[in-house]
């Protein structure tokens, strides 16, 4: 793809609509269906199934209900605009103000900033999109008390993480898995919780067919999205707290220097941003935060290596996650990620029995290896950690395998200066939104490792 194939469909396909939204109620379940349309090319209706035994609130507002199954049709948008990036977006299922539209220009654009660089597009925020709303303004004006914690299992080692961390407030915790995998349910059951709640997203088969055809296909912000399946899902399931696991180093772009970055619907800004638009427009109480945001990457893994229980069960290989059962690839950026984040902790049999091989020992691995130090152009477009923190762990591990190394330490030894000065073990990140109460768990579970 190119600057060419991307002026070329958004002089061809002008507008995007985004025209309704269905909720369908049965015994069973509450479907959500979206109508949107591509002029000149075709429809989608992708859909979304919530169980009905989750929706424990017994006073939903039906004006906010609908208010926020809209919103995440606002993000559920991104998925099928970005096959042609259609300049003109038509709002016509519900109603958003100027600044809204503004608020979610900024997401688009930089939501997208992966699957823009990567395609070799250069488009302004301005120019990205002109978004026309023709719908509306309705008064939402709810009243809602919840309690408790949801917290989005993904399957790694960063949701166990706040599992164990929050294990005290255990009878007030809901997992919460968006199309869940094995992997996923087997790390929330070994935590206790044999109840999940789970959400069904269904993507239209004809983006995929579109995608075959060659048009535009990339990243998008899913994070974004389960920020706001999550705030629907909370509010049904009367929860104060969405808990999410997303840590510090999330904050570090992908491409140094700019604001490309793999992981930005996981950063602290959107976190933020997030929070501000939810109080403004939809104005009850839950909140959205990372309980990992004051920690680093090392530091995760540092609390993970003790929880021995989950570390045969515990993935976060996506290229694994398309077989059954999901394995570790062990040639992708993200398992090489993972294998060095914990090996000042567990290499070399314990890393070895996780993984399946001794990815150090894989020669095949030296770009994405330098790619994770930070000597090279990008870091991977993965969720990966800081150049910092790899190297930290790098040069820990080094340190404590003195003369014999396998492969890949062996070359980090000959060509880079170690960095044993870091001291990452005692950081802690007060840009958080943590209340104190999880503040005081955080600090007291670093303490205590």
């Amino acid at each position: 793809m190119n600057q060419d194939t991307f002026n070329k469909l958004r002089e061809k396909y002008k507008n995007f609509y985004y025209d309704s939204y269905e909720i369908i109620e049965s015994n069973e379940n509450l479907k959500i269906v979206y109508h949107f349309k591509i002029e000149g090319l075709t429809e989608f209706t992708p859909y979304y199934l919530i169980d009905k035994k989750y929706i424990t609130n017994k006073n939903i507002d039906k004006n906010l209900l609908n208010y926020l199954v809209f919103h995440i049709g606002l993000i559920e948008l991104i998925s099928y605009f970005k096959c042609t990036c259609s300049p003109n977006v038509i709002i016509n299922a519900g109603y958003i103000d100027q600044d809204q539209i503004n608020w979610f220009k900024k997401l688009y654009y930089y939501g997208l900033g992966e699957f823009l660089y990567k395609n070799g597009i250069t488009v302004s925020m301005d120019n990205l999109m002109n978004i026309t709303c023709n719908s509306k303004k309705e008064n939402i004006n709810a009243s809602y008390q919840g309690m408790g914690n949801l917290i989005p299992i993904g399957g790694g080692k960063d949701s166990v993480v706040t599992l164990e961390l929050l294990k005290d407030e255990f009878n007030n915790n809901t997992c919460f898995i968006i199309n869940p995998k094995d992997v996923s349910a087997e790390c929330a059951k070994t935590a206790g919780y044999s109840d999940i709640f789970t959400v069904k997203r269904v993507l239209d088969k004809r983006l995929l067919e579109l995608n075959d055809k060659g048009f535009l296909n990339g990243h998008t912000p899913f994070s974004s999205l389960v920020a706001f399946v999550t705030y629907l899902c909370a509010y049904l399931n009367n929860k104060k707290y969405i808990v999410l696991s997303n840590e510090a180093s999330a904050n570090e772009p992908t491409v140094i220097g700019t604001k490309i970055n793999h992981q930005y619907s996981k950063t602290y800004e959107f976190e933020n941003d997030f929070n501000t638009y939810t109080k403004k427009y939809f104005n009850i109480d839950i909140k959205y935060f990372s309980m990992l945001r004051p920690l680093s990457e090392f530091q995760i893994a540092m609390l993970f290596s003790k929880y021995k229980k989950y570390h045969k069960i515990f993935k976060s290989c996506n290229v694994g996650s398309k077989s059954n059962p999901w394995k570790w690839c062990c040639k992708c950026p993200k398992c090489l990620f993972v294998f060095i984040i914990l090996s000042p902790f567990l290499y070399k049999d314990d890393l070895i029995d996780i993984f399946g091989s001794d990815l150090y020992s894989d020669e095949t691995l030296l770009d994405t290896f330098l790619e994770l130090a930070g000597y090279s152009e990008t870091k991977p477009f993965e969720c990966v950690g800081t150049y910092n923190e790899v190297r930290y762990a790098i040069s820990l591990t080094i340190k404590r395998l003195g003369d014999n190394l396998p492969y890949l330490l062996k070359y980090y030894k000959d060509n880079f200066p170690l960095t044993l000065d870091e001291h990452l073990e005692d950081n802690f990140n007060y840009e958080n939104n943590l209340d104190q109460k999880f503040i005081d768990i955080v600090k007291k579970a670093i303490k205590n490792v």
